[in-house]
């Protein structure tokens, strides 16, 4: 049997890209493998966001080569639809972009029966339906993604991501509700619901849908218990929005909620369509209803013209809202966006200085957050085994290792916090009595 391996970089909803891509090969025949395995085939799925996601996937089409240079190499993803041609490296055989990865298995036959590689890469236009793909689990864990919308209009000024993933396209209703009951009867019982502009999920279907009610639909699903959102904008936080999900008791109260800067001059230039007013005001609408809710944000360093005042701004802010994680990365020049053009470049190692400085103190809210929860009881789903049992999370995503087994949903009292973990016991009732 044909071996395939892959290598997934970026976010989420390339995972579920390459989930899918990964069942229709499965269902094709072949066995899949790590990516530091031999295999006969290697799919890279690639991501442009950053200059370092560029490098990232290039070297990783690299180590496929070299790991077997007879291999068949799949290139898909952002870079792909990006720059396909300039990714015919050393056992390239099928370059995807960000389109007809439900084809995968006919065009790598195609590809392995030509003498030259074979590029399938669509454009995309304003007319780009939504690929109806599918996935029926999610390999070793015991939550599973969901996809439910594709592109953005938005075009902040750095972002590279609308031209190669197309224009807005939200998946109907009832197509969601029938993959999320296909995954409740597969066991999982933790669906994360991801998309490339999450907040934008249904602007494109004239009214019949929102957000929540793609929302309503995975949460009416039974054997589904838990719902965890991915990346969200603070304008989609009104009063009607936190009502419709403070009635849905399977939502995480674990909120990724997109800033990027917490300067309201860099978001003005950036493109953003919120300052940080209306950001706090989402918040404080989310802490109303769940005061132990957990932020999760994304922060960019180094945007053309920011200043060191700018820069103290944003640290400033970060500490007001007190987040339990934050991702932090410098900005990156993407060609053929306007900011690749703003003046006021902002050298590359004060960039990375000011990363350095934001993700210590990511590090130290993320302390802070986790130590609230000692002496709690909460709820872990546990995912996979560890030093001490199996590790798990609790709805508001904190890690948490305790004496457990993957798949079991159980109560545990925090006992100690460790950094970026906890440690626990778990608590079960028997006969009335709480048995540690």
């Amino acid at each position: 049997m044909a071996k395939v391996a892959f290598c997934t970089l970026g976010c989420k909803v390339n995972q579920y890209d390459s989930q899918a891509m990964l069942e229709r090969l499965r269902d094709d025949g072949y066995e899949s493998v790590a990516f530091s395995d031999f295999a006969d085939v290697y799919v890279v799925n690639t991501c442009t966001v950053t200059g370092t996601g560029d490098k990232k996937s290039r070297q990783m089409i690299r180590r496929a080569h070299k790991q077997n240079p007879q291999a068949a190499i799949v290139v898909t993803g952002c870079l792909a639809q990006r720059e396909a041609e300039k990714l015919l490296l050393p056992g390239v055989r099928l370059v995807l972009g960000t389109q007809r990865r439900g084809e995968i298995a006919e065009l790598l036959r195609r590809a392995l029966a030509g003498r030259e590689p074979l590029i399938a890469v669509e454009k995309l236009a304003a007319r780009t339906p939504f690929e109806k793909l599918t996935v029926r689990g999610s390999d070793g864990h015991t939550r599973a993604t969901l996809k439910i919308q594709e592109g953005c209009r938005n075009f902040c000024a750095y972002c590279i991501i609308p031209s190669v993933r197309g224009p807005l396209r939200s998946r109907p209703l009832d197509e969601i509700r029938a993959e999320t009951e296909r995954l409740a009867q597969a066991g999982y019982r933790e669906i994360v619901v991801t998309g490339i502009h999450l907040t934008s999920y249904g602007l494109d279907l004239d009214g019949s849908a929102t957000l929540a009610d793609a929302l309503e639909c995975i949460h009416c699903v039974d054997g589904v218990e838990r719902i965890r959102m991915g990346s969200l904008e603070p304008t989609v936080v009104t009063d009607e929005f936190i009502a419709r999900l403070r009635a849905m008791p399977k939502i995480c109260r674990h909120f990724m909620l997109a800033l990027q800067s917490g300067s309201d001059t860099v978001l003005a230039r950036m493109g953003r369509k919120y300052d940080t007013a209306q950001y706090l005001q989402a918040v404080e609408k989310i802490r109303a209803a769940w005061p132990d809710a957990a932020f999760q944000t994304d922060v960019m360093t180094g945007f053309p013209g920011e200043t060191d005042e700018e820069f103290a701004q944003t640290k400033a802010f970060l500490k007001r809202v007190g987040y339990a994680r934050i991702h932090v990365f410098p900005y990156s020049e993407r060609e053929g966006t306007r900011a690749a053009v703003m003046p006021g470049s902002v050298p590359k190692a004060v960039r990375e200085a000011r990363a350095g400085e934001l993700i210590a103190l990511g590090r130290e809210m993320e302390r802070e957050y986790i130590a609230r929860f000692v002496g709690r009881t909460e709820q872990v789903l546990f995912e996979q085994p560890c030093e001490g049992g199996a590790e798990g999370y609790t709805r508001e995503y904190v890690r948490v290792v305790a004496a457990g087994a993957p798949g079991a949903l159980e109560n545990v009292r925090i006992t100690e916090a460790c950094g970026d973990f906890a440690r626990g016991e778990i608590i079960r009732e028997e006969n009335g009595a709480a048995i540690r």
